[in-house]
């Protein structure tokens, strides 16, 4: 299919920025349904653009991802962005492609901490978002009083004048519909469309100039290799076409254009040539990362690389040392994993991995959190990779000589008789209060800053305080100085002292000392941790033990036994379990925490 040729004063190009689960997937599911660009009788998912498997399992957003619909003479390029704190870095780098962002505020909720963070960096890049308060036909909402927290919050980030006189309208992805005024009628996406269309502008460059480009995104294809894609900054590119990649290092290759791809609802579309101000894939530079600069011949200099923010959290992969290593997963060695590693390393650059100095069994891994951390953990699992990680820690900086953590704002809606346990052990784990709020719905809202440290492990305990009816969000903040100890897990494990296959029998009398992780007819070996103690301390116990038979019938002998069911270990709960000295084994098909081995012990213990 042929692209037809826009040029820049005919594109807009916007990214869709958002705190987590405030619609941005539905708004955008909308705004493709009613831009005529499927077939009648062409089946559309349901949030199409979360197309990978674990966005669609999540119900999150995890990798921005482009889109074009035309609207009238106009074409309008438009990226997705995730809403979630630990995939910022998603956010960050496609922001230079854009020249606007449409800003989605739950008309309920009002701004929220992620808000904060994709609105500064808006800011800071000197766009003039597009507010659109969404959700607005849902009970209890209120567009006015999000409207009023909206603009306090562009007064806060700093925001200039021009950008405070920011454009906004009122809409309801679900419903797809939007509107100028509160009182208009509730149509379609029109409103929406005309407004990103007038409030937006088209996008600089002169296709004159010689080609200039900048990589902002990386996507593979089987036969064609690592795709780069990036809004055209000068001039225009040809399939066929010549073009220099100046590397981070400042080298140059050259590479030939094999092919140039448009984007048009769910599809990529070839296309023959592109122009300053579009977004293009271009394919042909089989090494090419995010950053790097593509130019024409004439052009020497590289452009100023992507600043991303610093990790915050780091853990040791190492290779399963465990007596059912290689039974379930087909990469076992640190040869496989160190490869993984580094192709993700390639298109995941808020990623940082490095090597553990005097180990050849381990390698070290920051992320932005727990869910950036678990969501690679989860894909290599799936790939068939085993191997064994440790307990999170945070990274920490000197600044001025002073050892400094990173500091996170924590948002929390409860229902109001929980306030007070979670004030408290908040407090606990070094959090200061920042804000405390109770609507007539009785929903307590509470804002605190607090060390990572402190959220490492809470928020199962949170979910199992609030019974599953609150909601816990944290963004990073700054780096501050050390907090000192802070208190952790409060209840031990239960051991296993003997390898073998858990039994009912053993599992029954188990239970009242603590709650189980494994179930009957499960294997089990020595050292595994099979369950969570009532107290403090570890409990070794035999959870293989078989009730011994005698020929001597006696009343109650062979009553039933109730067996509680066993919690399911997932990866997060399992992260956010395991003490220093514990380590997650991770296989295709299991999740097995189990204390360290004694010789890992002994080297960490020398580290």
């Amino acid at each position: 299919m042929n692209q037809p040729k826009y040029h820049a004063e005919k594109i807009r190009n916007i990214a869709i920025v958002a705190h987590i689960d405030h619609g941005k997937t539905t708004m955008l599911d909308s705004m493709l349904a009613q831009s005529n660009i499927f077939r009648d009788n062409e089946a559309v998912p349901e949030r199409a653009m979360d197309s990978y498997e674990l966005e669609k399992e999540r119900g999150i957003t995890i990798y921005a991802k482009h889109t074009s619909i035309y609207y009238n003479d106009y074409k309008i390029n438009i990226i997705d962005t995730p809403g979630h704190a630990d995939f910022s870095g998603e956010v960050e780098r496609i922001l230079g492609m854009v020249n606007s962002v449409v800003l989605l505020i739950d008309a309920q909720e009002g701004p929220m901490p992620q808000t904060r963070f994709v609105l500064s960096q808006a800011l800071k890049m000197g766009l003039n978002p597009i507010v659109v308060l969404n959700k607005i036909d849902r009970p209890h909402a209120n567009p006015e009083e999000a409207l009023n927290k909206t603009f306090d919050l562009f007064v806060e980030l700093g925001a200039t004048d021009e950008q405070l006189d920011f454009t906004h309208c009122y809409a309801s992805g679900l419903s797809g519909f939007a509107k100028k005024e509160i009182d208009d009628d509730s149509k379609d996406m029109k409103p929406l469309f005309d407004l990103i269309v007038e409030a937006s502008p088209a996008p600089p460059g002169n296709p004159d100039l010689p080609f200039l480009m900048q990589c902002s995104t990386i996507s593979y294809d089987d036969y064609l290799g690592r795709q780069a894609t990036g809004r055209i900054l000068e001039g225009k590119i040809t399939k066929g076409d010549m073009f220099n990649v100046i590397n981070s290092d400042g080298k140059t290759t050259q590479h030939k254009a094999v092919k140039l791809e448009g984007y048009l609802g769910l599809k990529k579309i070839e296309v023959e040539d592109s122009y300053a101000g579009d977004i293009v894939s271009i394919s042909g530079a089989p090494e090419v990362m995010i950053g790097d600069t593509l130019c024409n011949s004439e052009i020497k200099e590289q452009l100023p690389p992507i600043d991303l923010s610093e990790p915050t959290l780091s853990i040791e992969m190492m290779v399963n040392s465990g007596p059912f290593v290689g039974k379930d997963g087909k990469h076992v060695t640190m040869n496989k994993i160190k490869d993984r590693l580094q192709k993700e390393k390639r298109a995941n650059i808020s990623l940082n991995i490095n090597e553990v100095e005097g180990r050849d069994d381990a390698i070290q891994i920051s992320g932005r959190g727990e869910l950036h951390l678990a969501v690679l953990i989860e894909a290599m699992r799936r790939e068939g990779f085993e191997f064994t990680i440790s307990k999170p820690h945070v990274v920490f900086k000197q600044i001025d000589g002073v050892k400094s953590e990173p500091i996170e704002r924590v948002h929390l809606e409860v229902p109001e008789e929980f306030s007070g346990t979670i004030i408290e052990e908040l407090s606990r784990r070094k959090g200061e209060m920042q804000n405390l709020t109770t609507n007539e719905h009785g929903v307590t809202t509470l804002s605190f800053l607090m060390p990572t440290r402190g959220l490492i492990g809470y928020r199962n305990e949170f979910l199992t305080i609030t019974r599953g009816k609150g909601i816990l969000t944290s963004i990073f903040d700054s780096f501050a100085p050390h907090k000192g100890p802070i208190p952790g897990r409060k209840k031990g494990a239960l051991i296993s002292i003997c390898s073998g296959k858990a039994t009912g029998y053993a599992a029954f009398t188990l239970q009242e000392r603590g709650s189980l992780f494994v179930k009957p007819t499960e294997e089990v070996y020595e050292g595994m941790i099979i369950g969570e103690n009532n107290r403090e301390n570890d409990l070794v116990v035999n959870v293989t033990r078989e009730k011994q038979l005698t020929n001597v019938r006696s009343s109650g002998t062979d009553e039933a036994i109730v067996l509680t069911p066993p919690i399911p270990l997932k990866l997060e709960n399992a992260i956010d379990f395991i003490q220093d000295d514990e380590l997650v084994e991770i296989t295709p098909n299991f999740i097995r925490i189990r204390k360290r081995l004694l010789k890992e012990n002994e080297r960490k213990r020398a580290k």
